[in-house]
């Protein structure tokens, strides 16, 4: 019993440094849809955000939800398309994209961080012009296919989040987003997150998703890269060990670095604690991408 106990002194000793570091500083996660199924897992990672906002880290949560979307589209029975991994979105579609991101994933996550004693405040793209977006059309055998109403990123306004921070809240957003026109778009998640991680100047941009990792070989666990750096990263995508679902977090990884957050991690969501283990140990547990500098 006295040996566990001077071994949890010793696990507190070593994450004091990595506290101290952080203290004030901003880390943007963003969490899977996939990840959040589990209702269990779901809670002890807003345990873990609600541990490091109270240690004094601004915490900045962004949130998924593509197969509870899935779902509804089913329920109501509307038919989904995918282009490269894109949802084409009709009207009807963004309805149901606004309505599940907006009004049900979005207030769940808010209602979970309040109830286990956090302070959260839920947001979309929309509120404050946070995201401005436009539309956004995908190469397809050299041609340019329009998906409807999916925007990319033009513009992140952080002031909301700003405030929020300051205030003491967990602003938790949903990747609704504005054209200059007034017009709602569904933006990926994982470029959302990235692009509000560049604007806010974020330390750590950190995606939770349902995989160790970057690796060479997605049946081998040893295979996991756990320091990547910026134009390594480029090499695996040109040479075909980066793809399929995997690609679009990691140039979200990219998009944060270019735009100056210092270290972008890739964790699995699924192994309790692994946002504590990646930021406050030495070894930490997924894919870190760094910056060439």
């Amino acid at each position: 019993m006295l040996q566990e106990t001077i071994k949890k002194a010793g696990v507190l000793l070593e994450a004091l440094p990595y506290m101290q570091s952080f203290i004030g500083k901003t880390v943007v996660i963003k969490f899977g849809g996939n990840v959040m199924d589990d209702p269990k897992m779901n809670i002890s990672i807003l345990n873990d955000i609600l541990f490091l906002k109270q240690i004094g880290i601004n915490i900045v949560l962004v949130h998924g939800g593509g197969p509870v979307i899935n779902e509804m589209l089913d329920k109501l029975e509307i038919k989904s398309e995918f282009i490269n991994g894109n949802r084409v979105t009709d009207a009807k579609t963004m309805e149901v994209v606004e309505m599940v991101l907006t009004g049900k994933i979005n207030k769940e996550l808010v209602g979970n961080i309040n109830k286990l004693g956090g302070k959260a405040v839920g947001v979309s793209g929309k509120d404050g012009n946070l995201i401005i977006a436009e539309k956004k059309y995908m190469m397809v055998d050299g041609e340019e296919v329009d998906l409807g109403l999916v925007g990319k990123v033009k513009k992140i306004n952080p002031e909301i989040i700003d405030t929020l921070d300051k205030s003491g809240y967990i602003p938790v957003i949903s990747p609704v987003a504005v054209d200059e026109d007034g017009n709602a778009y569904n933006i990926n998640a994982d470029y959302a997150a990235g692009e509000i991680a560049g604007a806010l100047n974020a330390d750590k941009f950190i995606l939770l998703t349902n995989v160790r990792g970057i690796m060479r070989d997605i049946n081998d666990p040893s295979s996991l890269y756990s320091k990547l750096y910026y134009n390594e990263v480029h090499k695996l995508i040109n040479g075909g060990i980066i793809m399929g679902g995997m690609l679009p977090k990691v140039e979200a990884c990219m998009v944060a670095i270019n735009a100056g957050v210092s270290r972008a991690h890739i964790l699995d969501g699924r192994i309790k604690h692994s946002l504590l283990l990646e930021i406050f140990t030495n070894k930490g547990v997924g894919t870190a991408i760094l910056s060439d500098d």
